[in-house]
């Protein structure tokens, strides 16, 4: 499987955690950077497409985030048989995952098209942003398949510490995605962002399994036991991925109510967000695969050191984006946004910016959880925060002194609720902890 050594771990753990975090980075931001584009694009065309848009990502990332265990799931099973060398499991594995991918993908697409309708207007999108939203995720929806088949693809590849795969894969995809932005939505406006994006996200799963299928042995025969493993991690996970798209749903139906400037205001924040948290997330799927690779291996003292590397880069990173932020608040609202929705940004931006140093802690100890595969505790983690959170945003909803301000203020507590539960795992080992070190 020609997987990438992590034993330079061990003498040079910075330089080794970052050279596999680089590529993750490059890869991950790839999609945000993406949709900022879009979102540039889109805003030309107005407050109202731009508002459509805003709801239309962030239902469609519902879906493909709730969905996005079979990625995580697949990246700490393939590390963890490659920890015990067992090449001919791991082959197993990825093929039963993309068995489900293709499945839940078309699922997901036929069920979206009729569910959507009322979602949207739950979502507080009312005429022309109605209109502009639904047509736009049902024709993103025609790429659900390919979506998770690449999700499962790059999870098998990380899951070996190849991360440059991805990020090549990935760079693909989004370059075609921004040439045929700048080809459609001149022409045919909102219709042609999404045209794109299913385009190019097919030509993404076409390409990610035919390079799988030369890197991985495919095994004659698949292993159905594997199947009751992915279900009940899906289990875990789906309930926590879909607590976390809950609480930026209610967001942004809380920003939509104040009005189409708060709407499109919240949008361009949420997207920057988007790509500052997944900046971060190459962290987290460093030390998800050499976390998982150690505990194959029964090494906990060499584990627990991924963690501790991993929090520490991820902190220093968190307080330089929040830096990064504020100093670029008021370029910032002249990109992203129209001259009518400038005025309510600035606070709203400067606490998304100051929550940076705990979202950076947050997304890592994710990563370290999945990679000791304690994907329980983060479901009950993410239950307790979202729970906490939608009350308080719903009392937002209520009160005549709503602002979008004060949606970015209970985000940045929902922020806060899930790092502490996070660090509380590692250190000092809060319950049955699997980095605890052994008596």
């Amino acid at each position: 499987m020609n997987e990438a050594p992590a034993n330079d771990f061990e003498k040079r753990p910075n330089r080794t955690f970052l050279a596999l975090s680089f590529p993750v980075l490059l890869s991950l931001i790839a999609e945000p950077l993406t949709g900022l584009v879009d979102t540039m694009f889109v805003a030309r065309l107005g407050a109202s497409p731009l508002a459509a848009l805003g709801i239309g990502t962030v239902l469609l990332s519902s879906i493909y985030w709730i969905f996005n265990f079979l990625g995580i799931a697949t990246q700490t099973s393939v590390a963890r048989l490659s920890g015990k060398g067992d090449d001919a499991g791991a082959g197993s594995l990825v093929s039963l995952a993309l068995l489900f991918a293709t499945v839940l993908g078309i699922a997901g697409a036929i069920g979206g098209w009729f569910a959507f309708p009322r979602v949207v207007e739950l979502m507080g999108g009312e005429g022309l942003v109605r209109e502009q939203a639904l047509v736009y995720i049902k024709v993103r929806l025609l790429g659900s398949p390919a979506i998770l088949l690449t999700t499962v693809v790059f999870g098998a590849f990380r899951g070996l510490r190849r991360m440059r795969v991805p990020l090549a894969i990935a760079i693909l995809i989004n370059v075609v995605n921004i040439i045929l932005d700048a080809l459609l939505i001149p022409v045919v406006g909102i219709v042609g962002a999404a045209g794109a994006t299913a385009a190019s996200q097919w030509l993404g799963a076409i390409v990610s399994v035919v390079v799988l299928s030369r890197n991985m042995r495919v095994p004659e025969r698949v292993h159905w036991a594997d199947a009751r493993n992915l279900l009940v991690i899906g289990g875990d996970m789906f309930v926590r991925t879909g607590m976390l798209t809950l609480f930026l749903l209610l967001a942004t139906r809380s920003a939509n109510r104040l009005g189409v400037e708060a709407g499109a205001a919240h949008q361009s924040i949420r997207q920057v967000w988007f790509f500052t948290a997944l900046v971060l997330d190459a962290y987290a799927a460093a030390a998800q695969s050499l976390i998982g690779y150690y505990l194959g291996g029964e090494r906990v003292a060499r584990a627990r050191r991924v963690a501790k590397t991993a929090c520490v880069w991820g902190f220093v990173t968190g307080t330089a984006l929040a830096i990064g932020m504020i100093a670029l608040t008021k370029p910032a609202a002249f990109v992203l946004l129209p001259e009518s929705a400038r005025a309510i940004f600035p606070l709203a931006w400067f606490l998304s910016a100051m929550a940076q140093p705990m979202n950076a802690l947050s997304f890592v100890t994710d990563g370290i959880h999945m990679g000791t595969g304690d994907y329980r505790f983060l479901r009950n983690g993410m239950i307790v925060a979202t729970g906490v959170s939608a009350l308080l945003l719903l009392a937002v909803d209520r009160s005549p002194d709503g602002t979008l301000a004060v949606i970015w203020l209970v985000t940045a507590a929902w922020i806060a609720m899930r790092t502490a539960w996070g660090m509380a795992r590692i250190w000092p080992g809060w319950g049955k902890a699997p980095l605890r070190p052994p008596n």
